[in-house]
Protein backbone atom coordinates (compact mmCIF):
# COMPACT_ATOMS: atom_id res chain seq x y z
CA UNK A 1 0.00 0.00 0.00
CA UNK A 2 1.15 2.87 -0.88
CA UNK A 3 1.72 5.71 1.58
CA UNK A 4 0.70 9.26 0.08
CA UNK A 5 3.08 12.26 1.77
CA UNK A 6 1.17 15.66 1.88
CA UNK A 7 1.31 18.92 4.04
CA UNK A 8 -1.75 19.98 6.66
CA UNK A 9 -3.02 22.45 4.14
CA UNK A 10 -2.87 19.78 1.34
CA UNK A 11 -4.99 17.27 3.85
CA UNK A 12 -7.20 20.14 4.67
CA UNK A 13 -7.91 20.90 1.13
CA UNK A 14 -8.56 17.01 0.49
CA UNK A 15 -11.05 16.45 3.31
CA UNK A 16 -12.79 20.09 1.74
CA UNK A 17 -13.15 18.45 -1.45
CA UNK A 18 -14.37 15.47 0.11
CA UNK A 19 -17.19 17.09 2.13
CA UNK A 20 -18.04 18.65 -0.69
CA UNK A 21 -18.54 15.81 -2.71
CA UNK A 22 -20.52 13.59 -0.19
CA UNK A 23 -22.42 16.81 0.59
CA UNK A 24 -23.33 18.83 -2.44
CA UNK A 25 -22.05 17.03 -5.65
CA UNK A 26 -23.37 13.29 -4.23
CA UNK A 27 -27.09 14.93 -3.22
CA UNK A 28 -27.38 16.81 -6.86
CA UNK A 29 -26.59 14.38 -8.79
CA UNK A 30 -29.43 11.74 -7.18
CA UNK A 31 -31.57 14.44 -7.59
CA UNK A 32 -30.51 15.03 -11.53
CA UNK A 33 -31.03 11.04 -12.27
CA UNK A 34 -34.55 11.24 -10.43
CA UNK A 35 -35.27 13.75 -12.41
CA UNK A 36 -34.20 12.43 -15.62
CA UNK A 37 -36.17 9.22 -14.92
CA UNK A 38 -39.57 11.01 -14.18
CA UNK A 39 -38.85 11.71 -18.25
CA UNK A 40 -39.43 8.07 -19.63
CA UNK A 41 -37.39 5.61 -21.52
CA UNK A 42 -33.91 5.52 -19.96
CA UNK A 43 -32.21 3.96 -23.34
CA UNK A 44 -32.73 7.59 -25.25
CA UNK A 45 -32.48 10.03 -22.62
CA UNK A 46 -29.09 11.78 -22.92
CA UNK A 47 -29.85 13.84 -19.15
CA UNK A 48 -30.15 10.12 -17.27
CA UNK A 49 -27.43 8.76 -19.22
CA UNK A 50 -24.95 12.32 -18.68
CA UNK A 51 -25.80 12.17 -14.58
CA UNK A 52 -25.05 8.47 -14.95
CA UNK A 53 -21.75 9.44 -15.99
CA UNK A 54 -21.40 11.95 -13.41
CA UNK A 55 -22.50 10.03 -10.89
CA UNK A 56 -19.42 7.62 -12.01
CA UNK A 57 -17.42 10.27 -11.49
CA UNK A 58 -18.36 11.33 -8.20
CA UNK A 59 -17.86 8.23 -7.07
CA UNK A 60 -14.54 7.23 -7.98
CA UNK A 61 -13.35 10.76 -6.79
CA UNK A 62 -14.85 10.17 -3.20
CA UNK A 63 -13.57 6.53 -3.11
CA UNK A 64 -9.60 8.19 -4.48
CA UNK A 65 -9.92 11.07 -2.01
CA UNK A 66 -10.92 8.23 1.20
CA UNK A 67 -7.98 6.18 -0.22
CA UNK A 68 -5.29 8.86 0.18
CA UNK A 69 -6.77 10.39 3.31
CA UNK A 70 -6.31 7.00 5.20
CA UNK A 71 -3.00 6.20 3.57
CA UNK A 72 -1.52 9.62 4.49
CA UNK A 73 1.15 10.74 5.98
CA UNK A 74 0.38 14.75 7.04
CA UNK A 75 3.23 16.47 7.78
CA UNK A 76 3.24 19.80 9.88
CA UNK A 77 6.12 21.59 8.65
CA UNK A 78 5.29 24.20 11.35
CA UNK A 79 6.07 21.99 14.04
CA UNK A 80 10.03 21.13 13.11
CA UNK A 81 11.95 23.43 14.30
CA UNK A 82 13.42 26.39 11.56
CA UNK A 83 16.31 24.85 9.98
CA UNK A 84 19.09 25.30 6.91
CA UNK A 85 18.34 21.87 5.08
CA UNK A 86 15.87 21.95 2.44
CA UNK A 87 12.46 19.60 3.80
CA UNK A 88 9.32 17.92 2.68
CA UNK A 89 6.81 21.21 3.08
CA UNK A 90 9.61 23.90 3.29
CA UNK A 91 9.60 27.31 1.34
CA UNK A 92 12.37 27.49 -0.84
CA UNK A 93 13.60 30.56 -3.01
CA UNK A 94 16.36 29.69 -5.41
CA UNK A 95 18.57 31.39 -7.72
CA UNK A 96 19.12 29.94 -11.15
CA UNK A 97 22.89 30.40 -11.63
CA UNK A 98 22.75 31.17 -15.51
CA UNK A 99 20.02 33.77 -15.36
CA UNK A 100 20.16 34.81 -12.00
CA UNK A 101 16.54 34.55 -12.19
CA UNK A 102 14.73 34.01 -8.51
CA UNK A 103 12.16 31.84 -7.85
CA UNK A 104 10.59 30.30 -4.88
CA UNK A 105 9.17 26.87 -4.17
CA UNK A 106 7.06 25.19 -1.59
CA UNK A 107 7.55 21.22 -1.42
CA UNK A 108 4.87 19.79 -1.34
CA UNK A 109 2.96 16.16 -1.99
CA UNK A 110 1.88 15.12 -5.83
CA UNK A 111 -2.21 16.06 -5.12
CA UNK A 112 -0.80 19.30 -3.78
CA UNK A 113 1.60 20.73 -6.54
CA UNK A 114 0.79 23.36 -8.82
CA UNK A 115 3.39 25.16 -9.84
CA UNK A 116 1.68 28.42 -11.00
CA UNK A 117 0.82 28.94 -6.83
CA UNK A 118 4.67 27.65 -6.35
CA UNK A 119 4.13 24.84 -5.16
CA UNK A 120 6.00 21.63 -6.80
CA UNK A 121 5.79 17.93 -6.13
CA UNK A 122 8.56 16.42 -4.05
CA UNK A 123 8.90 14.07 -6.81
CA UNK A 124 9.88 16.42 -9.30
CA UNK A 125 13.00 16.59 -10.83
CA UNK A 126 13.87 20.15 -9.25
CA UNK A 127 12.35 19.08 -5.50
CA UNK A 128 14.28 15.95 -5.56
CA UNK A 129 17.61 18.12 -6.31
CA UNK A 130 16.96 20.29 -3.67
CA UNK A 131 15.85 18.22 -0.93
CA UNK A 132 18.55 17.76 2.18
CA UNK A 133 20.52 20.89 0.55
CA UNK A 134 21.47 23.89 2.71
CA UNK A 135 21.04 27.25 2.32
CA UNK A 136 24.44 28.36 0.16
CA UNK A 137 24.54 24.99 -1.35
CA UNK A 138 23.98 24.56 -5.53
CA UNK A 139 21.77 21.88 -6.61
CA UNK A 140 22.36 20.65 -10.27
CA UNK A 141 18.84 19.67 -11.67
CA UNK A 142 18.86 17.43 -15.09
CA UNK A 143 16.37 19.12 -17.61
CA UNK A 144 15.62 18.06 -21.22
CA UNK A 145 17.61 21.67 -22.29
CA UNK A 146 20.98 20.15 -19.89
CA UNK A 147 21.86 20.59 -16.57
CA UNK A 148 20.76 23.73 -14.81
CA UNK A 149 22.31 25.17 -11.59
CA UNK A 150 20.46 26.62 -8.81
CA UNK A 151 21.78 28.19 -5.44
CA UNK A 152 19.46 28.07 -2.44
CA UNK A 153 19.14 31.01 -1.33
CA UNK A 154 16.85 30.84 1.46
CA UNK A 155 14.90 28.31 3.76
CA UNK A 156 11.54 28.68 5.71
CA UNK A 157 9.41 26.42 7.60
CA UNK A 158 6.18 27.62 8.11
Amino acid sequence: MQKYAMTVEGEAALRKELDHLIKVVRPGIVESIATAREHGDLKENAEYHAAREQQSFAEGRIQDIEGKLSNSQVIDIAKIPQGDRVIFGSLVTIINLDTEETVTYRIVGDDEADVKQGKISYQSPIARALISKEIGDVAVVKAPSGDVEYEIDDVVYK
